[in-house]
């Protein structure tokens, strides 16, 4: 992050495909018909003044172990057998940094052996001048296995050395490991697709063969390429946007204190952040299916996990594919988006696509066995009468090549075992309890010593909320009709006192991100939430799914007093005064806030599973700290201290009556709303007949409905689909706030 500069913003609109043998055979065709792909995707990448430039390209293909072995014997590096090391390719961008010294060590420290490097040939006049005027020094180093780890294991040391790497050198960004692992090796630069194999030489050698060939072409779409952020990545390509990204990267590190791994061991604590900061969406998200897949999940349950289908309002899907998505959502929540995504571990290569299916990727397979996936149809050039099969990709779906099992498996085929390998049903049925289905509690007495009226003046009511924003709520479902565009001054130019909530702007979709529909696609959307602690993200227990399910985020006073009468491990809750003395004014609000922070902490470390912030007991005497900010403040405080995933936010407060406002709270953190004046004031005004021919109770469910009709608008507007993925994302711009 530099200036107005941020990497999170980084996002892409680009060409991807691959061709695979499903004989899982290496030949020196599958390479030149990967390269063929990637020549006729260039229209979908892009370059800046400098035409030579692309935003850039690359190639994911298997270890070819005979042109390695040939390279390396002419420099004297002597190779262990096939699978027995690991190729590492190094971008070098600073003279000052010794990162093969420190690689070296490294290695040793785990246990490993540097063999050596080796120089990559390039033609540094085959690229454009911008992208020669920051080309890297391009090395391959080379690491031999050492003692009894084989397979996935040595793997798993090799992901350690690198991420070591990363960690300790990010000070000086001159070593950046474009990939390090014993079955793949990527070719990729601030290219465009047709001078990658005039760039790198390598790629035409005739021993340069693979079973897979996976490539890329980038347009970026709001910033300059780099040669970092050209695709492919360890384990991805990638088609799309992740607009969840924010979100997604702060509960990956809020989860970090409770990953526990036995394949790991003691090495998980080197791994630490999971996500390296500084890196666009797509790094983001290989990040993550990385660690999912090396920590023992197969990279189609991986993928599966983090991009599911639209499961939540799909009546006719298989009870066992809706379960096991059910399941894994209270593991992790989605990472959404538009997207298309194609993957592989080496052996297995694939794509889907994200649950609306926003993203284009056609598929061919031929006679003689390959498969051809890409970003549109023709990408390689095949004649007719050799194709079988040709189709596209579906919303949520699945197509792998197993090369090591010779098998094309369609999404059935890949998913069907995975929905199996647990009981999800089961523990489902056990586990899962439903808000609605929890008894009615006892009749709750909190007395409040204000009256409606000063309670309202104290929390900023105005006629024109209570008339223009919450009775035609109440009274129609919906939110209220306006004229588009707002001309209200901003909040922070206003002399008069403004809520919190004022000072945001949501963002919305933009760039090559399409919004949703939220009325015409509501099959894949959904406000379903869940309260209750987090397990271990790498385990599968019955403990897992142990939670209580809300169909929307916004609670009556009735539902919160169920969910405080749930005395179980799955709820127990706490209630946490979010007020402040009015006579110590701004430093007693702060001191207050601190006070919250740490009464949050010790509940949650006490067992407490729900954290209700409650603002009630407003008096002449003690004030209310903005809801918004106890609950961001809460919320990245747990984050900090390592236990967020421990609990749930619920924030019972008086300001939260627009749309806007409860966006906000999900937006930071919160799990659910309980807007109790809100209700009272609705009550109000359905006594006083100012609603005509709508009674109390049915207006309060017309507001709840309105408040979800609301919501599916804003995370629609910014290309999301779940609120769950919405919550913590904190898709909103401050104006007038510092940091």
């Amino acid at each position: 992050k530099a200036g107005l500069y941020d990497a999170m913003y980084e996002h892409d609109a680009c060409g991807l495909g691959f061709v695979a043998r499903i004989d899982g055979r290496p030949t020196r065709e599958t390479v030149e018909q990967g390269l063929e792909v990637l020549h006729n995707l260039e229209h979908r990448g892009t370059t800046g003044s400098d035409p030579e430039t692309g935003d850039g390209a690359g190639i994911l293909v298997q270890i070819p172990d005979g042109f390695f072995r040939r390279a390396c014997e002419e420099l004297g590096i002597e190779l262990p057998g096939a699978g027995g090391y690991g190729v590492g390719m190094l971008f070098e961008t600073d003279g000052e940094a010794d990162c093969g010294g420190r690689l070296a060590e490294i290695c040793a420290e785990e246990g490993q052996d540097l063999l050596g490097f080796r120089d990559v040939p390039v033609e540094p006049g085959a690229v454009g001048k911008v992208a020669r005027s920051v080309m890297p020094r391009i090395r391959q180093f080379f690491v031999g296995r050492r003692g009894g780890g084989e397979g996935m294991d040595f793997e798993r040391k090799l992901y350690v050395i690198r991420r070591r790497l990363h960690k300790e050198t990010q000070g000086s960004p001159g070593c950046y490991v474009v990939s390090l692992s014993s079955k793949t090796v990527i070719y990729k630069g601030l290219l465009k697709g047709r001078q990658l194999d005039r760039f790198y030489p390598d790629l035409r050698d005739p021993n340069f063969a693979s079973a897979i060939s996976l490539v890329h072409e980038r347009f970026s779409t709001n910033t300059l390429g780099s040669w970092e952020l050209a695709h492919p990545y360890r384990f991805i390509a990638h088609n799309g946007e992740i607009n969840t990204i924010r979100g997604n990267v702060n509960w990956m590190r809020a989860r970090e204190s409770r990953l526990r791994s036995e394949l790991f061991g003691e090495d998980l604590g080197k791994l630490s952040p999971v996500i390296m900061p500084g890196q666009s969406d797509s790094a983001a998200f290989d990040n993550a299916l990385e660690l999912l897949h090396l920590a023992g999940r197969s990279l189609p349950h991986a993928v599966a996990m983090m991009m599911p289908e639209a499961w939540e309002n799909d009546d006719l899907m298989d009870p066992d594919r809706r379960a096991f998505y059910q399941y894994h959502s209270a593991l992790m929540e989605p990472w959404d988006g538009p997207a298309a995504v194609a993957f592989t571990d080496g052996r297995l290569v694939g794509a889907t696509l994200d649950r609306n299916g926003l993203r284009p990727a056609r598929y061919s397979v031929t006679k003689d066995g390959r498969v051809v996936m890409a970003s549109e149809d023709g990408a390689l050039r095949i004649p007719a009468e050799e194709v079988v099969e040709r189709w596209r990709l579906r919303p949520g779906k699945m197509l792998v090549v197993d090369t090591e099992r010779h098998e094309l498996l369609h999404d059935e085929d890949v998913k069907r075992p995975l929905f199996g390998r647990r009981p999800y049903r089961g523990w489902l049925d056990a586990g899962e309890i439903h808000l609605h289905s929890l008894p009615e509690p006892s009749a709750s007495s909190r007395p409040e010593s204000a009256t409606l009226l000063q309670r309202q003046r104290a929390f900023g009511y105005t006629i024109e909320d209570q008339r223009i924003i919450l009775a035609p709520m109440a009274q129609n479902g919906k939110e209220p009709d306006g004229s588009m565009g707002t001309d209200t001054p901003l909040a922070v130019l206003s002399e008069r006192p403004q809520l919190l909530f004022s000072y945001f702007k949501q963002h919305f979709a933009q760039v090559t991100n399409p919004p949703i529909d939220p009325l015409r696609e509501e099959l894949v959307m959904s406000l379903k939430m869940s309260l209750g602690p987090e397990q271990n993200l790498f385990d599968e227990t019955p403990e897992h799914c142990r939670r209580v399910l809300i169909d929307q985020p916004v609670l009556t006073d009735a539902e919160l007093e169920k969910i405080r009468a749930l005395g179980d491990e799955r709820a127990s809750s706490a209630t946490l005064s979010a007020l402040f003395p009015v006579a110590a004014g701004e430093a007693g609000m702060e001191e207050a806030l601190t006070t919250l922070c740490g009464k949050a902490e010790s509940a949650v470390r006490g067992g407490s599973a729900v954290l209700v912030l409650s603002d009630r007991g407003v008096n002449e005497l003690q004030a209310p700290i903005p809801s918004l900010l106890a609950t961001a403040a809460v919320h990245h405080h747990l984050v900090r201290a390592g236990i967020r995933t421990a609990t749930t936010l619920v924030v019972e407060t008086a300001e939260a009556r627009e749309v806007h406002h409860f966006a906000l709270l999900v937006g930071y953190g919160a799990t659910a709303v309980a807007p109790y004046l809100a209700f009272e004031t609705i009550e109000e005004l359905a006594d006083s007949h100012l609603m005509e021919g709508v009674g109390p109770e049915e207006a309060l469910k017309n507001f709840v409905k309105a408040i979800g009709k609301g919501l599916l608008k804003v995370i629609s507007k910014m290309g999301i689909s779940t609120l769950f993925s919405y919550c913590g994302a904190q898709i909103f711009e401050a104006v007038g706030l510092s940091e």
